[in-house]
């Protein structure tokens, strides 16, 4: 069972064995240094289907290891280690698929357009309505699920092209700028019929049934950050 320090509530039941999307239950975490915020906040959260993990503070929050599957922070601009906007600097590249909604007990707008340019996707002043929470939570993890999606099988493509050798990925990388095996042949010094093993091998290793699947394929790729790819 996962733990996390501070003010974080365990998770209860976590899946086991291998995850699907269709298996985890999102998460929304929660980082706000008032107790009762935090209290209402996890029952509402938790009445609503999803998973709530709590956090007096940044630090806390930090200490806790990622959940699986979609999720989203409910942050406090305010706390007692950190503000929230430099909270959401330091996880913009470690967690992006957790979108963050601001709450606050007093918000301007310097700072509301600090934090949507940062890629908040709410800035709530409280008191809010259960409503307008809800429904910001239900979009921001129906984008981290889109995310998430997209990283696995972004991550399942980069798996696959691992398996190539590099002969083989030397006949892909030619053969996806539109040259003939004629032409790839000559490019890389070896016979036509080499290079028609080659891509074969490619094809089948890559999962794909047409050059076009292949171009896709290779271009997600080639786009991916290179920490995925």
């Amino acid at each position: 069972m996962q733990s996390c320090i501070g003010d974080a509530k365990l998770m209860r039941d976590p899946p086991t064995g291998w995850l699907t999307m269709a298996d985890v239950t999102p998460t929304v975490y929660v980082v706000d240094d008032d107790v009762s915020v935090r209290e209402s906040l996890e029952a509402l959260i938790e009445t609503s289907g999803w998973r709530a993990l709590t956090f007096d503070s940044a630090r806390a929050f930090l200490d806790c290891p990622p959940a699986p599957g979609p999720s989203c922070l409910v942050l406090d601009v305010s706390l007692p280690d950190q503000s929230g906007l430099d909270l959401q600097a330091m996880i913009a590249d470690q967690r992006s698929e957790m979108p963050i909604l601001f709450i606050t007990g007093y918000g301007d707008v310097p700072m509301t357009v600090r934090a949507m340019k940062a890629g908040a996707v709410e800035f709530l002043t409280k008191p809010f309505g259960e409503a307008v929470l809800l429904d910001a939570i239900e979009a921001a993890l129906a984008r981290s699920r889109a995310s998430v999606s997209e990283k696995a099988a972004l991550e399942t493509l980069s798996a696959r092209y691992a398996t190539l050798s590099r002969r083989e990925r030397e006949v892909m990388d030619l053969v996806v700028t539109g040259l003939l095996n004629k032409q790839v042949a000559g490019e890389l010094g070896i016979s036509e019929i080499t290079v028609k093993a080659h891509r074969g091998r490619v094809m089948e290793k890559m999962q794909v049934r047409s050059l076009a699947d292949l171009v896709k394929i290779s271009q997600k790729i080639a786009a991916a950050p290179p920490s995925q790819a």
